[in-house]
Formats: structure tokens, C-alpha cells, sequence
């Protein structure tokens, strides 16, 4: 289990003087020059392995959560945080032409190499693009199927109980921490520059990432003026969880990693 204990007073007294999702949002956002590591992919490319940069940007992010700011690592149960011990990321994935999206729980990503993580992406990427495989695209399918009165009251139960009350039932995957300790989205895949998701209501998650689309732009690099290629990144975090300061940490994290990808081969 873990040793980390996130619980300091004022987060304590911010579970209660927040509500979930409404008011206790964090909004960020950050410009990497993915000039390298464009290259770098382009390399892991052309020796085989099957990654786009959505790969890395998530993978240092997972370690990141891990061992740099396991303060975002965390979700509310009952008016405390509870820590994780592991890293599971949910990835929101197009299918069906882009005309729906479905969700894809990547676990323990932090303790994977650059390869294993192609390896499962290439396992288990392309059912969820091609069929709405998963257990929460069945449930969505399952509430759509609803009424408008029914629909709203099982959800209203959902977030009762698991995620306000914490409630785990024994021997299956119903539990507070269904969700993961993130979700990250390509929106660049689908033109979008910037963004700023929402934090899901019906799930524990104090981080939702957002990728955007990568530009050529012109940058300053030594004091000369010449063209590079830029990645913004933005984050909306739970106010409850994480003051700015952490969602800081994260980002001058991912700064300094993105300029040495070679880690990501360990």
C-alpha cells in the first residue's frame, strides 16, 4: 500500500468547502516545443514500433504522476484523499469515423517502457476504434436505452454512492476509483488547437488532460528567431485535490522530459 498521505489540513477543509465539478476547477495550459521529440518518434518509426507522440506525452505524464506530483494522484473518499498505488490513465478514443468516442484504461502506465506501451496500444487500440468493446461503452449503451426520468436517476445513484459516499462493491469493478487517475484526449486530432475539458462528474478524476493539434510556429532558440514545432498541452484540475502549484510541477516536469525521450526506452 502506499505511504504517501496527501491529507494536510487545508485539504481536508477543501473537500468540504468545494463541490464536485462545479466550482473547484484549475484551468491550465503550456506550449512544448516537440521540435526532438517529433524526431524522436519519427526514429522509433522507422525502427518498428508503432507510436504516435500522443505516446511519450502520456507515458511522462504517468511517471510524472508517480513520483513527481503523487499529490495528483489522488481522489476524495468521504471527505479525505485517498492516494493510489497505481497509474491507470483513461484515453478518450475515436470510433466509428469520429462520430463517437468511447474511453481505453491503460494500467499502471508509469512502470512501462516506451515498447510495452506501443505493445498494449497495438493490443488493444484498435478494437475500441473499430467496435465500442469496453465496459463503460456497454453501460452508455445500456443508460442511452433508458428513459429521460430512469436515466437521470441512475446516474444520480452512480455518483451518489461511488463517488460521493465511496462505496466499493466486493469482486467486481464497481468502486470509487472506476475511472483512473486521469483522462487524456487528442483534440488536435480532430482540429482543435486549445482546450479545456471538463472534469468528469461521475467519476473521482482530479486531472483531465487535453492534447492539441502540433503547429510550426516561430520560436526563439539562442537568441535567433527560427521555426519549431509546438505542442500546446492544457490540464483542468480538481480544486479540491491539488492547489496551481502542482499542476506546475507537472508541466515544468514534462518541459524538462520531452528534451531527453531516451528515458522513455527504461
Amino acid at each position: 500500500m502506499s505511504t504517501f498521505d496527501p491529507n494536510n489540513p487545508w485539504r481536508l477543509v477543501s473537500t468540504a468547502v468545494y463541490t464536485k465539478p462545479t466550482d473547484s476547477r484549475i484551468f491550465g495550459s503550456v506550449e512544448l516545443d516537440v521540435t526532438e521529440l517529433e524526431q524522436w518518434v519519427l526514429r522509433k518509426r522507422e525502427e518498428g514500433l508503432k507510436i504516435t507522440l500522443m505516446f511519450p506525452i502520456i507515458l511522462m505524464t504517468a511517471r510524472a504522476l508517480k513520483t513527481v506530483v503523487p499529490e495528483l494522484n489522488c481522489f476524495v473518499k468521504r471527505g479525505h484523499l485517498v492516494h493510489r498505488d497505481s497509474v491507470d490513465i483513461i484515453i478518450s478514443v475515436l470510433m466509428d469515423r469520429g462520430r463517437q468516442m468511447t474511453s481505453l484504461r491503460l494500467p499502471d502506465a508509469d512502470a512501462m517502457s516506451i515498447s510495452q506501451m506501443a505493445e498494449w496500444m497495438t493490443e488493444h487500440l484498435q478494437p475500441h476504434r473499430t467496435a465500442d468493446q469496453g465496459a463503460v461503452a456497454r453501460q452508455k449503451k445500456w443508460l442511452a436505452k433508458l428513459g429521460w426520468p430512469l436515466r437521470n436517476m441512475v446516474v444520480w445513484i452512480w455518483r451518489k454512492l461511488f463517488v460521493e459516499w465511496g462505496i466499493r462493491i466486493p469482486f467486481t469493478k464497481v468502486n470509487p476509483d472506476a475511472f483512473g487517475s486521469l483522462i487524456f484526449s487528442n483534440i488536435g486530432s480532430i482540429g482543435l488547437d486549445v482546450g479545456y475539458p471538463a472534469l468528469l462528474p461521475v467519476s473521482n478524476v482530479p486531472l483531465v488532460m487535453v492534447m492539441g493539434s502540433v503547429q510550426s510556429k516561430p520560436a526563439v532558440v539562442d537568441g535567433q528567431i527560427i521555426p519549431r514545432r509546438l505542442l500546446n498541452l492544457s490540464a483542468t484540475l480538481d480544486h479540491r485535490v491539488v492547489d496551481a502549484q502542482q499542476g506546475g510541477k507537472l508541466f515544468r516536469y514534462l518541459k524538462r522530459a520531452i528534451k531527453n525521450p531516451e528515458n522513455l526506452d527504461q
